[in-house]
């Protein structure tokens, strides 16, 4: 059981307050309520690279990392479709500070011409180094525009297209910010080996440091386009330099809020999550069409995906291996699984998120995450959500999902 409290200060910043006392660490977890989808067509790559322009300092304190390091900190940042995360953890004692560095990036990051520059140069190695010149690096980037036709999820977080990032203007880039790095625009969760009203004052002093909103408008409407429901199946043929070939095949899924999403989840589970799944048991160990296999759901908060790949043993056809596929999904379409392995893959779910709960660090992320959601609550629920999933719930999953008119293939193969 995770608990908190929760506050929303008078400049919209949304706190939560966790007393860890199993450590000595403080961590500061700020979620900013802004990802790729919300970024324009024309400039993708901008949540991810303003990831990077976030740890380049400010006119008070120029070397953010070089502050935190010497306080015996570290920090890092992820960014998704829908949210970019930065966290940081250093001794409690040096909290307060901690957070006035948070503050003070978020109301005056420095993003001069020279500040861009670098990391233009620094998300383009990126790109580069994990999408074109890595074997598979740009499988995302094909299967994300083969399943989205109009919803901005069709593109990853590093961007459309590259140039986005290596032309974007001074006056994008400080425009994007305005918009989206503000307090009524972020969630902050503390956990530390402090009471909740001492927690809550350090925050309520490092905001006070900096002015409490950043001009513009904040009452701007997220509205993404739908996807169409897809009529017709899809398919995709690439060669490319690579050691084996693949299938990938994704299906169209329910969004977060379905209350068929955590049976969606479990159908991935059932799929492909370990050396007892079915893929696995059939397809690599039975009949030898491959040598891995995986099944996933993107997790996103609007329209995701479910997601089967594989990687084809030598001389293996890959039509083959997507008949294969098609087979097992159609099975769990027509047959309910049995009580026992809808059970197991829901004690491995569980068993994962509890450990996922260990440090302090993945409760504050926990969080801010699920208040993102909308119910902060969920991070004690979760387990007994999943325990509810029933075999015919499961099934009506399966129903929904593997309609062979929804049907995303792509063939990945070796030249």
């Amino acid at each position: 059981m995770v608990s908190y409290e929760k506050y929303l200060l008078d400049n919209g910043l949304t706190v939560l307050t966790h007393e860890a006392w199993d450590t000595p660490l403080a961590t500061v977890n700020l979620l900013y309520n802004v990802g790729a989808r919300d970024e324009d067509p024309q400039r993708t790559g901008f949540a991810h690279l303003f990831e990077h322009l976030m740890f380049g300092g400010t006119p008070e304190v120029p070397d953010f990392d070089g502050v935190l390091s010497n306080l015996g900190g570290e920090s890092n940042a992820f960014t998704n479709n829908d949210y970019t995360n930065y966290y940081l953890t250093l001794p409690a004692g040096a909290l307060a500070t901690a957070l006035r560095l948070e503050a003070d990036r978020m109301a005056h990051l420095d993003i001069s011409q020279k500040a861009l520059e670098v990391q233009q140069h620094v998300v383009t190695e990126e790109y580069n180094q994990r999408y074109t010149n890595r074997p598979y690096g740009d499988a995302w980037l094909l299967l994300r525009p083969l399943c989205y036709k109009v919803h901005p999820y069709r593109w990853a977080t590093i961007g459309a297209d590259i140039r986005h990032v290596s032309e974007a203007t001074l006056d994008d880039v400080r425009s994007f910010h305005q918009r989206y790095y503000r307090p009524d625009n972020a969630i902050l969760a503390i956990a530390a080996p402090l009471k909740h009203s001492e927690m809550l004052q350090l925050v309520e002093d490092a905001w006070k440091a900096g002015r409490t909103n950043t001009p513009g408008n904040t009452n701007f409407t997220r509205a993404y386009p739908p996807e169409p429901v897809q009529n017709e199946p899809r398919l995709l043929r690439v060669q490319r330099d690579v050691p084996a070939s693949m299938v990938y095949m994704a299906w169209p899924m329910s969004d977060h809020s379905h209350p068929l999403f955590r049976a969606c989840d479990l159908v991935s589970d059932v799929l492909g999550n370990g050396k007892s799944s079915r893929l696995y048991s059939r397809l690599v160990k039975e009949e030898g069409l491959l040598t891995e296999v995986d099944a996933c759901i993107t997790g996103d908060a609007g329209p995701g995906l479910l997601i089967l790949s594989g990687k084809l043993q030598k001389d293996t056809d890959l039509e083959r291996v997507a008949d294969a596929f098609r087979r097992e999904t159609q099975r769990l379409v027509n047959e309910p699984v049995d009580a026992y392995e809808l059970q197991k893959v829901i004690n491995k779910y569980e068993n994962t998120f509890v450990f996922s709960q260990y440090k302090a660090s993945d409760r504050a992320l926990g969080l801010c995450y699920y208040t993102w959601l909308g119910d902060t609550d969920l991070i004690n629920r979760e387990p007994e959500e999943y325990r509810r999933v029933t075999p015919a719930l499961l099934q009506e999953a399966a129903h929904l999902m593997f309609r062979p008119e929804a049907e995303n293939l792509m063939y990945y193969e070796a030249n």
